[in-house]
């Protein structure tokens, strides 16, 4: 079979039911898609590898359709593509339904103009696309029909059938009643309701199909654990209702008007499509791998939850209205960093798993021939002190935004401020979980120093108990020894380490945590030293990798958080043309009709790299915003 051809990232659309999610390109290519959860297997990987590695191809015959629009249904995750060819129209509405405690993903074809013939093709291989599973015919009462490897394999263009009525997925296939498809590989099963069934080709599985206009065809694809009889069929119609009320439901809370509305909404929809319905957790991203650099090492597994991530979502909720949701991140984050403070990771699984060994993927090559692909990440070992800062200024947010606070809750925030009484002096890996040398990273040192202020504040402004007058002397000290040896001496910036001279652009967290006021000379300092030695073509890269500090070979881009800060500073200290200019551009470089980013973005090549969706990008989208409104109150001005 011919290898897919590498499909740029941008050109995917997310789908996710709160649970799982899955990467559906604009040729209709469901490449990537793990269930039943974030973190699990992938049943297709060709987005890591190519079509053998499974996909789930659902598209006009006609090698000539074009897609005419191809967007979400405004506030939801329904994605709606309207293919033209030269006999007719289609639209194409795709959805993993929320609710009902399920893993499905739903595509209906809708006739739109003339007839248009459509061709899918179902390549599943679980296990990371390494498993080839048994699959058979069944009825659907789960009794086998025939197997599917032993049936013959006529031409697609010789299967016939036309999609219609309100559940079509469900209709007769056969004399014997409705069939289905089922695959399995041994705790999983994958079970594909359609009219018609693909046949089988060479370990893979295709179909055509015609639908004119004003009929329709569902196809339903249902993971379930393979010792499970079938789950019951999913109604399309209502499954697709429900979930877009869900999805208009949600957004509808979002108290934002301002210049950048519809972006922050997209960007808080796709913080809610990231985590996990039951756990509470947010995954980094859904993709694991997906390279910083093409063809380069840096490829990480970001399907896990980050406490910062967590931290910065819970504050990004409060400060929009979804009180209900920042309860649901805070508890899991409580829950996560739950036992001894010693034992505090950067990072776990969607259910607060701590093992997350790294491992890598030999059999697949790549996207775009980039490799190692890696499970697990060995980064949750690594020491941050900084993740303890991050997540005591979340807890202090949900304070003073009323979220209760039980003796639990406060006690193990007391523990951890103790613990950092210990350890905050300590060389550590830093944000951006370097694997070079541990060194005493200035940016790890403020958010210490921020762990301690709430400390101070939660005992002042709230009446909790604890260590104040340690917490207050760690916070003294520690801003002390920043300003002594954190500052270069010549022109007066935050450096990104103790003694050294290069800039990191997490420094700009400074005055996002009250370290630094704003406007302080060495903030502004720091944001020209920004200026001056991480833009790349207007963008802002994390630090320069050539430094001694970065311990891997090769590059990488401009990183789109980072460049949010950079307007979120601009706009605070009256730098609005420069700030709204950036903006605008960054908003700009998400996805045409899905508002999507990714972790990083190449201007030469004009496309993303990175993992994507990433979290991380959209939490700063949605702070540079509040930025930019807050300074200009006055909405005429703009």
């Amino acid at each position: 079979m011919t290898p897919a051809p590498a499909v740029p990232i941008e050109r995917y659309a997310l789908l996710g039911d709160l649970h799982s999610a899955a990467l559906v390109s604009d040729r209709g290519s469901v490449d990537w898609l793990c269930f039943p959860r974030f973190d699990s297997p992938a049943c297709f990987a060709a987005l890591l590898g190519d079509g053998d590695n499974g996909r789930w191809v659902l598209a006009p015959l006609d090698e000539d359709a074009v897609v005419e629009s191809r967007a979400y249904r405004d506030d939801t995750f329904t994605l709606e593509t309207v293919w033209r060819t030269s006999t007719g129209a289609v639209r194409v509405v795709e959805t993993m339904p929320v609710g009902g405690r399920r893993a499905d993903l739903v595509r209906r074809v809708e006739g739109l103009e003339g007839s248009v013939r459509m061709r899918q093709e179902l390549v599943i291989r679980f296990g990371y696309g390494r498993d080839v599973p048994w699959v058979r015919r069944i009825k659907d009462d789960g009794v086998t029909v025939d197997a599917a490897f032993a049936l013959p394999a006529p031409r697609p263009e010789r299967v016939r059938g036309v999609g219609s009525g309100p559940n079509a997925a469900t209709s007769a296939t056969s004399e014997g009643g409705a069939q289905a498809l089922l695959a399995v590989a041994g705790p999983d099963a994958l079970l594909l309701r359609c009219d018609p069934l693909p046949v089988p080709e060479d370990h893979r599985h295709v179909g055509v199909f015609d639908v004119a206009a004003g009929g329709r065809n569902d196809l339903v694809l249902t993971w379930y654990p393979s010792h499970r009889p079938p789950p019951e069929p999913v109604y399309v119609t209502a499954a697709i209702d429900r979930t877009e009320t869900w999805w208009r439901d949600w957004a509808s809370r979002c108290r934002h008007d301002g210049r950048y509305a519809g972006a922050v909404r997209r960007s808080l929809l796709t913080l809610r499509a990231l985590s996990h319905e039951d756990t509470g957790g947010i995954v980094a991203a859904p993709t694991t791998s997906l390279p910083e650099e093409l063809g380069g090492v840096r490829n990480w597994d970001y399907r896990y939850c980050w406490l910062r991530d967590a931290a910065l979502t819970l504050e990004a909720l409060l400060a929009h209205g979804y009180l209900e949701s920042a309860d649901s991140w805070r508890s899991w984050l409580l829950r996560a960093v739950a036992g001894a403070p010693e034992d505090v990771q950067i990072m776990y699984g969607v259910g607060g798993e701590r093992r997350l060994e790294e491992y890598t993927l030999d059999h697949l090559p790549g996207y775009e021939g980039s490799s190692p692909v890696r499970v697990g990440n060995a980064a949750a070992s690594q020491l941050q002190v900084d993740v303890i800062g991050e997540v005591m200024v979340a807890l202090h947010a949900a304070r003073a935004a009323g979220l209760h606070t039980d003796v639990f809750s406060w006690s193990l925030q007391a523990a951890l401020l103790d613990h950092l009484a210990e350890v905050w002096d300590t060389p550590d890996n830093g944000i951006w979980e370097i694997r070079g040398d541990l060194r005493a990273f200035t940016h790890s040192r403020i958010m210490a120093w921020a762990a301690f202020d709430r400390g101070v504040r939660a005992a002042r402004d709230f009446g909790r108990p604890g260590h104040v007058e340690v917490w207050q002397e760690m916070a003294d000290t520690i801003r002390a020894q920043v300003l002594a040896t954190g500052v270069d001496p010549e022109r007066g910036n935050l450096v990104q380490y103790l003694g050294g001279t290069s800039v990191d652009a997490a420094l700009l967290q400074a005055a996002q945590v009250g370290f630094l006021d704003w406007d302080d000379p060495v903030m502004l300092a720091t944001v020209a030293a920004v200026e001056s030695d991480l833009m790349r073509d207007g963008l802002v890269l994390r630090y320069r990798t050539e430094t001694d500090v970065d311990g891997l070979a090769g590059d990488e881009h401009p990183f789109l958080a980072c460049s949010f800060w950079l307007v979120e500073h601009w706009a605070r200290v009256g730098r609005r043309e420069e700030a709204t200019t950036l903006m605008d551009r960054l908003c700009g470089l998400a996805t045409p009709g899905l508002g999507l980013l990714a972790e990083e973005y190449d201007p030469a090549a004009r496309r993303f790299t990175g993992n994507y969706p990433q979290a991380f990008s959209h939490l700063a989208l949605v702070r540079a915003a509040e930025a930019i409104d807050q300074v200009h109150e006055v909405r005429s001005e703009w």
